[in-house]
């Protein structure tokens, strides 16, 4: 497990959940701490959005427990520190007649003052969030008009405009040409420069392990959490990936 000077962020304990009386997930704990970037790496079925669901609040652990800045994930003070990037835009219509600008505004809900009331600094956060994520030029275009890269970036904005301290990612780059991809990591390296803590979820254990800072990797129960000196080998592997790889292992070159 990573050894780390800043402070816990999301702390899992004993955690199980159980559905249809099948369990999903199987009695394990770990920690991310702030400024972690983590790809949360496993076969289908394993468990990887039935945990996103349970750190998002969306689900309650049949047993053990999460804190997530010290508090339940449902609560509300707990839940506007998040933001949240669902795969090709959750259920989101990308006809629905609204603008790249009012997408992105509807991210700064959870911010507003009483009322609603929409302040200045609720406009300089929507602004620096689509500057940041290069879609401010589309800032007027309606999402129909939009490519899929755009699409997410835009979703991407619409995250950051809440200014959260974690963000949360569901395969965000699938069914993505290879230069959209490209460009959707650059922008979450930015973020996790920023200090974001960023829980990333791909079935890609190449993306993982170029990408991430380290792996939580499970298969209905915790395999493997750790970073340069978290490794998966041989049959192990094969068993859990249904890859040939060596091994995963990370190379960062800073």
């Amino acid at each position: 497990m990573r050894i780390s000077k800043a402070s816990t962020i999301i702390e899992a304990k004993h955690l199980t959940f159980v559905r249809h009386d099948e369990e999903v997930l199987h009695d394990f704990s770990f920690a991310i701490h702030e400024g972690d970037y983590v790809g949360v790496i496993g076969p289908n079925g394993g468990g990887k959005t039935t945990l996103l669901r349970l750190l998002l609040g969306l689900e309650k652990p049949t047993n053990g427990g999460i804190k997530i800045l010290g508090g339940s994930p449902s609560k509300r003070m707990v839940r506007q520190q998040i933001g949240y990037v669902a795969q090709r835009g959750g259920s989101l219509d990308s006809q629905f007649p609204a603008t790249v600008e009012e997408v992105v505004k509807a991210g700064r809900t959870p911010r507003l003052g009483w009322f609603g009331t929409w302040r200045d600094v609720d406009e300089k956060a929507v602004n620096t969030a689509m500057k940041e994520m290069n879609v401010e030029k589309l800032r007027e275009r309606p999402m129909s008009r939009l490519s899929g890269g755009e699409r997410q970036k835009v979703l991407l904005a619409r995250a950051m405009a809440a200014e959260p301290k974690i963000l949360f990612l569901d395969e965000p780059v699938d069914g993505l040409d290879p230069q959209s991809r490209d460009d959707f990591y650059k922008l979450l390296r930015l973020i996790n420069k920023k200090g974001v803590t960023i829980i990333f979820v791909s079935h890609d254990v190449h993306v993982i392990s170029r990408e991430a800072g380290s792996a939580l990797c499970l298969k209905h129960q915790l395999v493997c959490h750790g970073d340069k000196a978290c490794h998966i080998q041989g049959t192990q592997l094969r068993d859990l990936f249904h890859e040939t790889h060596e091994d995963l292992v990370h190379h960062h070159d800073t």
